[in-house]
């Protein structure tokens, strides 16, 4: 049976084909799935991160979650039982259509029908979040064994990924032990395994605590997540960790974390990635009046010469191409600095 990486180390009794009809289902809940049509997603990334290509009438196992993507979808997971669902993620996360990009109206999504849920011997629908994992509480105190760097951006696309990973190629390449962390978006391990590849020593997304999306959850959900995430990578003994938040500033999830002081207080440098001037210089002064100014501009707008003077003479916070980015010393390591 294929199944969606969102799946990978769930165990499941049966398939309960009768709940379709009456359980309402929660973020995280495993089901069983039929393709009725293809659209966006022809395929899902399975269990071992390779592709598994999506024909009428396959089944395959996902998993239930939200979505937030400005240039792709808007989905959520249903209040009530339905039966007809749209695949949401290409990592397996499914739910329901609210809006999608005029982009994407052509294809429109991939639909599917709810076969059964994955349940337990007892009967109990399987959740993904935390599945044989131990959560871990937000202790509110910064691990100054390494620093922190936060790619932050404009929106979806701005190229927050592609900084962190050219940050992480940079200090990689000047000896420091580099891991990267994306802390918030929908399931799919192609970020990771890019930044991994690019030059993280270590490379890990809320995926590893089961989450097929981050979109929704209250505060403290995205404070434990981070602190299980941090405890994690710090067992690499890393001399930097680079974290991604996803989408925009002004994204729910992201504002909330950024607005918590005991968060930005873990936060030792800021890198921003914008599409435009204006993004760029907005952001410079929304993030400057919450204690966390960027430390350099980087991102989409970078490929556009004039994009960049327009930028440069109205701020003094650097701004950074691809090529500057992995050559820079704005980020030296206090504590390796020190010692030499």
């Amino acid at each position: 049976m294929k199944a969606g990486i969102t799946t990978r180390g769930i165990t499941y009794a049966a398939i309960d084909e009768h709940m379709i009809h009456f359980y309402s289902p929660k973020a995280g809940d495993v089901a069983l799935f039929q393709v009725q049509s293809i659209g966006k997603h022809d395929s899902i990334q399975n269990t071992t991160g390779n592709n598994s290509y999506l024909f009428e009438g396959d089944q395959f196992l996902g998993v239930f979650g939200s979505r937030y993507a400005t240039e792709q979808f808007e989905g959520y997971v249903p209040e009530s039982p339905e039966l007809e669902l749209e695949i949401l993620g290409k990592g397996g996360v499914v739910g329901k259509l609210a809006s999608m990009h005029v982009k994407l109206q052509d294809a429109g999504p991939t639909v599917v029908k709810l076969v059964g849920y994955a349940v337990d011997i007892r009967g109990k629908v399987v959740n993904s979040i935390y599945n044989n994992k131990a959560q871990v509480l937000f202790r509110g105190t910064k691990n100054t064994n390494f620093q922190t760097i936060l790619s932050l951006g404009c929106s979806m696309d701005s190229g927050k990924t592609t900084t962190a990973a050219y940050l992480c190629r940079s200090l990689q390449k000047k000896g420091y032990r580099v891991a990267f962390i994306k802390l918030t978006g929908t399931y799919y391990t192609r970020d990771r395994h890019y930044v991994n590849d690019c030059g993280a020593d270590y490379a890990i997304d809320f995926g590893m605590a089961g989450y097929p999306s981050t979109h929704l959850l209250e505060i403290h959900e995205l404070l434990n997540l981070y602190q299980f995430l941090i405890d994690d990578v710090a067992r690499q003994k890393p001399d930097f960790v680079v974290i991604e938040i996803a989408d925009g500033i002004l994204q729910r999830e992201t504002e909330m974390l950024l607005n918590h002081k005991l968060f930005s207080s873990q936060i030792d440098d800021v890198v921003f990635s914008g599409l435009d001037s204006l993004s760029v210089l907005y952001a410079i002064d929304k993030l400057s009046s919450i204690d966390l100014k960027p430390k350099a501009i980087c991102g989409v707008f970078t490929m556009a010469p004039l994009l960049i003077k327009e930028v440069s003479s109205r701020t003094e916070v650097p701004v950074l191409t691809l090529d500057e980015l992995e050559k820079t010393e704005l980020f030296a390591h206090s504590k390796l600095a020190m010692v030499s």
